[in-house]
């Protein structure tokens, strides 16, 4: 795969805005830096942060056996999404493809940039239709994503469905791992460099608990990436984002210990989810959260409100008819939600 052929004619051309950080980058020299129109006095933010943000990528290259080349940090994940659209995805001409229930950013970025999304619905399993998926896409079919651990279902989706679709779509496969850190399965960063059309995005707003920071991550080939450097803003992660970011990504044992409480309490409350006289299923989950299925999906979630808890009705979502998704909590959160639909 020629990964130039897929990006959009008016990218290829384009000549990056060069900042004053991307001319001299060395900000622990000791200079006079009077290149950047910034204010001299010194609060710890009056200069611009580093546009490349190397600290924090030389830590995620570590922690994840992914050269700097290859990593490319947003502001957020829906930043990474956007680049990704606005990259490849000609308006008015090029289509993605997605799989419904899923996040609902890929159709509100899809409509932003006015791109056609067509949506093939999961198997009642929540698995891919591969044969659809692949009877679906034209030429003109650029992305197709998909979400693995699946929001809002929880599921990872099968290896041999996923390596189909990487090796049989013509257009750029994006796998968005938010919940990776909570799932059993392996990332399919192990084995990125073995597809070139591969792009996996990850964040810090799940496992590390930075949702309030903003910072989405996306690992993809040199070439890949290069073209996403291209159109990013040249300061798009703030100076404060990255201190926080690398500072949390050092902490990895507290990280993991976290992890480990919240799948602990995942398997407790599912247990006892269980035994609701209401709840008429408990879908598998590999996330930090579980899909529930009850007898009136909107009333109960009413009622929930009611009770001062706040989950998610996600009935009107494809197959997902009567269902709320319930975020892990602390332990005693999770003990007030068991009392509260007993309540009920």
């Amino acid at each position: 795969m020629n990964i130039n052929d897929l990006v959009r004619e008016n990218i290829k051309s384009l000549k990056p805005y060069s900042s004053a950080r991307d001319e001299f980058k060395d900000l622990s020299a000791n200079m006079v830096f009077l290149d950047a129109n910034e204010n001299p006095f010194e609060n710890g933010v009056n200069r611009y942060p580093d546009p490349q943000q190397t600290s924090v990528k030389k830590e995620l290259s570590k922690l994840k056996n992914v050269p700097l080349s290859q990593i490319l940090l947003g502001n957020g994940s829906d930043e990474v999404l956007d680049l990704i659209f606005r990259a490849f995805c000609e308006p008015k001409q090029d289509n993605i493809i997605t799989l419904p229930p899923t996040y609902g950013m890929y159709k509100v970025l899809a409509n932003i940039n006015n791109i056609d999304e067509n949506e093939v619905l999961l198997t009642n399993n929540f698995e891919p239709n591969v044969d659809e998926i692949l009877k679906v896409a034209d030429a003109n079919s650029k992305l197709l994503f998909l979400c693995s651990p699946n929001n809002p279902t929880g599921n990872s989706f099968s290896n041999e469905s996923v390596e189909k679709l990487l090796k049989f779509f013509k257009g750029l496969v994006v796998i968005d791992e938010a919940y990776i850190d909570f799932s059993s399965e392996k990332s399919w960063l192990e084995r990125l460099n073995e597809f070139p059309n591969l792009i996996i995005t990850q964040t810090l707003s799940k496992a590390y608990g930075m949702a309030g920071i903003r910072m989405g991550i996306c690992y993809a080939s040199e070439e890949i990436i290069g073209v996403l450097n291209k159109i990013k803003p040249p300061y798009n992660v703030n100076e404060l984002t990255q201190q926080r970011a690398l500072k949390r990504i050092l902490t990895k044992n507290k990280v993991k210990k976290e992890i480990e409480i919240i799948l602990e309490q995942r398997e407790k409350l599912i247990v006892k989810l269980k035994l609701i006289s209401i709840i008429e299923k408990v879908y598998p989950t590999d996330a930090n959260f579980v899909l529930i299925k009850v007898d009136d999906a909107s009333k109960r979630y009413i009622q929930l409100i009611e009770k001062g808890i706040v989950i998610r009705n996600r009935t009107n979502q494809p197959l997902c008819e009567n269902t709320l998704r319930l975020t892990i909590g602390t332990k005693s959160e999770n003990i007030k939600l068991i009392n509260a639909f007993k309540d009920l």
